[in-house]
């Protein structure tokens, strides 16, 4: 059971600062400290904290962090460190350019399960950070139907409150069974045109009004018809617009069944999610699988990188 589960004592900026400092200081990093107090404070006071650090020992707490860190705890703490926006575009940067592999469904994923606002706020800093546009890279790395709903879906603005139109809700049921299931072949400018361009809201009902005018679920229909990342960018955008919680802890078991651990997506998902919808995802994590999240991190990591993420995913109510 990790000691990380209840918060420390809160603190000012400077005095995380100055214990972080402390931390690092000697042989070897203290690590539960460091953990003890990053995961323990939001962005904005993670903000506060790195603007102190730099101010009192003209050194980058990242860069620090960095040097004092290894493994999959260096990578975890390194996104925590970073504001929302930021994070989301380092993480598709580096999906989408390497160093190592391009991974266009981590891309996907992101990219997919974010609002418009979300979007435009990491596409501006995206360009700032690397001095090209998101736009360029997803057309330089994805291909066919994949890279036209990624283009359609950053591109365009969606409405992000509770309101539909019903009427439209039902020509877009009808549109899309017209354009997948009722005939030969699949028309995919529709699909992505709907998909791109409603709101969560919407396309929830969408998928709704489907189920009950053809019987079938929307999302078989998007698997049936569909293949390879641009069924997954759609089903994601689907999932996300139905209950981004249940998709999340979805994506997560995913990534800790079976053999081994695929780390990347796990921490990936656990730090962006983690000031979002972290309660949803335990919820939900709990009701499908008969277990919590944190029992099947803790069998499933070790070590800091393991405390990290449990002070993260926070206690099971």
């Amino acid at each position: 059971m990790s000691s990380l589960i209840v918060p420390p004592v809160m603190t000012s900026p400077r005095d995380d600062a100055i214990h972080l400092h402390k931390a690092f200081k000697g042989f070897g990093c203290d690590k539960s400290a460091v953990i003890n107090i990053l995961a323990h404070r939001d962005a904005t006071q993670r903000a506060y904290i790195k603007h102190e650090y730099r101010t009192m020992y003209s050194e980058d707490l990242n860069h620090r962090l960095s040097s004092e860190l290894s493994g999959n705890t260096k990578k975890a703490l390194l996104l925590w460190t970073h504001d929302p926006p930021t994070r989301d575009a380092t993480i598709v940067r580096e999906a989408l350019t390497g160093p190592n592999i391009v991974d266009l469904r981590a891309a996907t994923e992101v990219i997919c399960s974010r609002t418009s606002t979300q979007i435009t706020q990491f596409k501006q800093i995206y360009f700032s950070l690397f001095g090209v546009y998101l736009e360029h890279d997803i057309q330089t790395q994805a291909s066919g139907d994949h890279k036209n709903l990624l283009l359609a879906y950053v591109a365009t603005p969606r409405y992000e409150g509770l309101d539909f139109d019903r009427y439209m809700v039902e020509n877009d049921a009808k549109a899309l069974f017209k354009a997948g299931e009722r005939k030969l072949g699949t028309d995919e400018k529709k699909f992505i045109e709907i998909f791109s361009g409603r709101s969560s809201a919407h396309l929830n009902a969408v998928s709704a009004a489907y189920h009950n005018m053809y019987g079938n679920s929307l999302k078989k229909a998007v698997k049936k018809e569909t293949s390879g990342l641009f069924e997954y960018g759609l089903v994601t955008i689907l999932q996300c617009a139905e209950h981004p919680g249940r998709y999340f802890a979805k994506v997560l078991h995913k990534a800790m069944k079976g053999l081994g651990t695929d780390d990347s997506t796990l921490l990936r998902v656990t730090v962006s999610r983690a000031e979002i919808d972290m309660q949803y995802i335990k919820a939900e994590y709990h009701k499908k699988y008969g277990k919590t999240l944190s029992d099947a991190v803790r069998s499933e990591t070790s070590g800091s990188y393991r405390d990290f993420l449990l002070a993260l995913i926070g206690p099971s109510h």
